[in-house]
Formats: C-alpha cells, sequence, structure tokens
C-alpha cells in the first residue's frame, strides 16, 4: 500500500480521557501525533477530558491512542460509527471482547488456544465459595486479576492462603468483577500482530525481565525497570507455536489492523495466552514499537501502517 490517501484528511489523536491509564494515553498519544506530523499529515492532538469531544467528531480521521476503559473497550468506537468517522484499529465488538479477559478466555477455550485455568466471581453467589473453588480447583499460587483493566492495572500474584482473602477483597472493592487465574512460573512474553500490506504478521516475540515479581504497571512504564529481549529466548517450535498462537487468538476476537497478545511459558516453553490488547502502548518504553523494530518497522512508519487500519471494514 502506498501510504498518502489520507494526507489531504484532518487526522486527530485522541488521547487522555478519564481512564486510569490516563497518563500513559496522553504519553502514547504525543508521540503517534509527533510521528505523524513528520510524516506530513493534518494532524491534531486532542484531550477530551480538557477539549471535549467536539474537535474529535470534527476530524476526517480518528487514531485512537486511548488505553483501558472507556476508550478500548467498545465505547468510543460505537461512538464513532454512529457518527460515520473512520477510526484506527479494532472494532465494537472486537474492542469489547478483548478488555473482558473473563470473555476472552473463554472465546480461547473454544478457539483450542491455551490459557491458563481460571474461575470467575461472576459465576458464584458468594466470595468465599469462588475464593474456595479457586483453591479447589487450580491450587496457589494464584493470581487475582480485574475483569477489565489494562496495563496489569490491580493485578496481585498470591502464594500464600492467609493473603488470598484479603487480596480478593480488596480488588474487588476497587474494581468489581474479578477473577482468578492459575499462576504460570515462566516467561512472559508478547507478540505483536500487525497487518502488512493485507498480510497479518507476527512480529519477533518479545520477552519481558521486570525487576519486579512480574511485569506490572511501574515495571512497563518506569524507565530501567524492565529489560526487553527481543527475539525471546525459546525453543525454536514453541518460539513459532507462539507466533502463532498470538495470530489465532488475534484473529478469534476479530481484532482488525494490530494487536498485541500478552503470554506466558511454563518451564517447558509451552505457551498460554494471557489476553489480547487492541491499543497497545505507543510510549517510549512500549513493547510493540520494539517488537516492530526488531522487525525492521521505525516508529513513524508503524504509525502509519496503523492509521491505515482506520480504512478496513470494522464489521
Amino acid at each position: 500500500m502506498k501510504y498518502n490517501s489520507l494526507k489531504d484528511k484532518k487526522i486527530v489523536v485522541v488521547c487522555g480521557w478519564v481512564s486510569r491509564e490516563r497518563e500513559v494515553s496522553l504519553r502514547s498519544g504525543r508521540k503517534i501525533y509527533d510521528a505523524l506530523l513528520k510524516k506530513g499529515y493534518n494532524v491534531t492532538l486532542v484531550d477530551p477530558k480538557i477539549e471535549g469531544w467536539k474537535p474529535v467528531l470534527d476530524g476526517d480521521i480518528v487514531f485512537i491512542a486511548l488505553h483501558g476503559k472507556p476508550g478500548e473497550d467498545g465505547t468510543i468506537q460505537g461512538l464513532l460509527e454512529t457518527f460515520g468517522i473512520p477510526y484506527t484499529g479494532s472494532g465494537v465488538m472486537a474492542s469489547s471482547l478483548a478488555m473482558n479477559k473473563v470473555v476472552s478466555k473463554k472465546i480461547f477455550i473454544a478457539s483450542g488456544i491455551p490459557t491458563p485455568r481460571y474461575v470467575s466471581l461472576e459465576d458464584f453467589n458468594s466470595i468465599d465459595r469462588f475464593v474456595s473453588s479457586a483453591i479447589e480447583s487450580i491450587g496457589l499460587p494464584l493470581v487475582v486479576k480485574p475483569v477489565s483493566e489494562g496495563s496489569s492495572i490491580g493485578v496481585s500474584i498470591v502464594r500464600d492462603r492467609k493473603d488470598l482473602d484479603d487480596i480478593v477483597m480488596d480488588t474487588v472493592d476497587k474494581f468489581g468483577d474479578i477473577f482468578i487465574e492459575e499462576y504460570i512460573e515462566g516467561r512472559e512474553i508478547t507478540v505483536g500482530i500487525l497487518d502488512v500490506d493485507g498480510r497479518l504478521t507476527a512480529l519477533p516475540i518479545l520477552e519481558l525481565v521486570p525487576k519486579k515479581e512480574f511485569y506490572d504497571y511501574t515495571a512497563k512504564y518506569t524507565s530501567g525497570m524492565t529489560e526487553f529481549i527481543i527475539p525471546a529466548r525459546m525453543k525454536e517450535e514453541k518460539y513459532r507455536l507462539a507466533q502463532d498462537l498470538a495470530v489465532k487468538a488475534h484473529k478469534a476476537l476479530g481484532c482488525i489492523g494490530f494487536s498485541r497478545v500478552d503470554l506466558v511459558t511454563d518451564k517447558d516453553d509451552n505457551p498460554y495466552v494471557l489476553e489480547v490488547n487492541t491499543i497497545p502502548g505507543m510510549t517510549d518504553l512500549s513493547d510493540l514499537p520494539a517488537m516492530a523494530k526488531a522487525y525492521g518497522i521505525e516508529y513513524e512508519d508503524l504509525v502509519e501502517i496503523m492509521l491505515y487500519s482506520a480504512l478496513k471494514d470494522k464489521r
């Protein structure tokens, strides 16, 4: 594809707004805005929390750089579709499915995609039964997660039974819907998925080695807190399998244009899909730009490829 057909369009990069990931979104938005300026696009940067939504709806194309709810869960995608404004990335349904980690896991299981075992609070009429079921069916250690948050916000690894009840109650109080997942001791890896000239491509796998216990919010967005290893140190057949599973997960949720698929491997390098991120971070410390660069795609070119996903059919 020749990337010039949108040069005469008014591009709006929307970022910030009201999610728990607001600050990261602002950083992503600024980087994307600068990249599009360098490429010669007519581009405006808008934070709806400050400027409202009118400047966004006045655009010809919207580049969504909102992370977490309600920018990544289909809400804004639906708004833009109502106004007939093309936007980057996945459509309403895929965005909604990917944001809900429990629904995503059900789709992964139905699609034959390995994912860690789990129990969901929504399936129980009491928290005590929920916790007991997790202990009996999965066993320690466990991971307690909000159903619909990004950037590992609210995620806790629990190794001691005496800590579990308090952590569960605290997470429910803060986030509402939660689930408990099997903890798999191994590598944390992520795979970027990018539609390049109509071909869905799995980028080189990034292995994440955080200085903290796992790749949490601080490790993701603080310089020096995580070592990036590209390509991941995996057996070749397992490496290819992880890439294949990432593409399969992207397709299973109906994602469009690009995504980032997070996985974990066990001690034998067997990969398990954790979740799909439909609007990956695009900061200096973010995973997708690092993987794209390892593939040979510089940041400005990556942003341009992502921009043209706005022309794809979201249905």
